[in-house]
């Protein structure tokens, strides 16, 4: 018993001795997973480099925008390229009372012939007559020749009858006037019209009302807006305007001829036209000389019924010598309001004015305006012949309007409508008569007057009293070869000078390079 006992234990232990072994032998495929450790420095790391590449491909992004909008815009709206504005200069020609002086000498031949020819009319009238007295006289007396001389008085009574068959006697007037009734005349009284002798004056003006109805198309206002802070720290915006005229059109922006001082710290440039709609405008060039700026506004933010409704004026001349005692038309902002006209004449036209690098010709008229009057002056077909500016005035004439000459203008307006630079040395000069250098034996050239201070001249070293000589590689014999030389020179470029300055007992030549503003 005890045998089997044992026997029956056993199987139990060895099931259990079993079971252990088996999961010993698997205890080796049993593993704990863990978490992998952030590393934290792999991670910003990383981040940083995202971060980097977003920013990269962003400006990639905006950089091949901005290179490739300019290009897919012109492909998708192809827009015309703006017309080089050119005023063509002016060359002296034949005037028209030069014309009908030189013709005076045909006229009065002409004149001679006819007067002649009618006192040989006379003449052959009067002996006509006097031959038919004498035969008359010969008929009483000769009795042979009465028969031929009858036939003669007969010819020329039946002469006599027919025109007094055709003209109108006289007295047969007065006997039909008389036989008239009182109901007639009256009505004869009625139908004669009154005189009128302020008729003309009215026509007068009316005509000069149509001149300005069509120019006024190319005026515009340019109002300047400021904002401002009062003592409250309250802002608000102010604002002063100016009168502008219309010079071209190059197919992508309507350019408007107006004063720079007024336009001075505006933040906003606005431009009023003739039919009331606004458009804004920036300054596309202006020149500090003449205070003149040229504005643009681009045609797209133009309607179609504006451009309809304004017109391009047209430059004249300033060059005619007949042009003193003749009327003109001043229109612009002339008393502080806009939109205003005078009407007056040229007093004088040929008074210079120096300015630096430049010299104008300046036009006065009896025009009573204000002390800082804008516009333009026209002459009567409509053409604008100055652009009116009071600062050179003298102090007893403050306020007559005078204009500056519109030839001499034209080549700076050409220059600022197509965004040129005006070069700018800051050197006066003028001529020296031809007796006063031989006096003075001072060198040909053009004498510089003055210098604008801290100019590009001077602060190479020119000085006032120097004769120039040379500019380049051109001799400079006049004013007006310095001016000509010096407006075709390009902005931001050397450019050499040459002056004679006085020293003890000589003039010694000086050399300059200076770079042109």
């Amino acid at each position: 018993m005890r045998r089997n006992d044992t026997t029956n234990e056993n199987p139990n232990l060895q099931n259990q001795n079993g079971a252990a072994g088996a999961a010993n032998d698997f205890e080796f495929l049993q593993e704990k997973i863990k978490e992998r450790p952030i590393n934290k420095k792999r991670l910003l790391k990383r981040t940083i480099i995202t971060a980097s590449m977003a920013v990269l491909f962003g400006l990639l992004a905006c950089l091949s925008f901005l290179l490739l909008e300019p290009v897919l815009n012109n492909w998708l709206y192809p827009e015309e390229e703006p017309e080089v504005v050119t005023f063509p200069q002016e060359q002296n020609e034949m005037l028209p009372e030069d014309m009908l002086t030189e013709g005076t000498t045909a006229i009065q031949e002409e004149t001679e012939e006819n007067a002649s020819y009618s006192s040989e009319e006379g003449q052959n009238s009067a002996s006509g007559t006097n031959g038919a007295e004498t035969e008359s006289s010969v008929g009483e007396t000769d009795e042979e020749d009465q028969e031929i001389s009858a036939g003669e008085e007969s010819s020329d009574a039946a002469d006599v009858n027919q025109e007094h068959l055709n003209e109108k006697d006289p007295a047969e007037d007065d006997s039909n006037t008389e036989g008239m009734g009182a109901e007639n005349l009256t009505g004869n009284l009625e139908e004669t019209a009154p005189i009128e002798p302020l008729k003309p004056y009215q026509t007068q003006y009316e005509e000069l009302y149509k001149i300005y109805n069509e120019v006024q198309t190319s005026m515009v206002t340019v109002t300047a807006v400021h904002s401002d802070v009062d003592w409250f720290n309250n802002t608000y915006h102010s604002e002063g305007t100016t009168a502008g005229v219309i010079i071209a059109n190059n197919n992508r922006e309507l350019l408007i001829l107006s004063r720079k001082s007024s336009l001075d710290g505006a933040e906003t440039i606005r431009i009023s036209f003739c039919n009331g709609v606004d458009a804004d405008a920036v300054i596309k060039q202006y020149d500090q000389n003449t205070d003149l700026a040229v504005l643009a506004v681009d045609l797209k933010y133009i309607g179609s019924d504006t451009l309809d409704s304004v017109t391009v004026a047209v430059l004249g001349s300033s060059l005619s010598s007949g042009m003193t005692g003749t009327p003109v038309i001043a229109v612009g902002n002339l008393f502080g309001y806009k939109d205003t006209v005078c009407y007056g004449m040229v007093t004088s036209k040929n008074n210079v004015i120096t300015m630096a690098d430049s010299e104008y010709k300046l036009m006065t008229t009896d025009i009573y305006a204000g002390t800082n009057p804008s516009g333009i002056l026209v002459n009567m077909d409509g053409e604008v012949i100055g652009i009116i500016d009071n600062s050179h005035n003298h102090d007893d004439t403050r306020n007559l309007l005078s204009a500056v000459g519109i030839t001499e203008l034209k080549g700076l307006i050409s220059k600022l409508s197509n965004g040129e630079h005006i070069p700018y040395l800051g050197i006066y000069v003028q001529d020296i008569s031809a007796q006063t250098r031989a006096e003075l034996k001072i060198p040909q050239g053009a004498y510089i007057v003055n210098i604008d201070m801290d100019s590009p001249a001077m602060l190479k070293g020119i000085q006032k009293g120097d004769i120039l000589i040379k500019v380049g590689s051109r001799d400079i014999r006049s004013a007006a070869d310095y001016m000509n030389i010096l407006r075709n020179a390009q902005a931001e470029s050397s450019i050499n000078i040459v002056v004679q300055r006085a020293s003890v007992n000589d003039y010694k030549e000086m050399h300059f390079v200076i770079q042109v503003e």
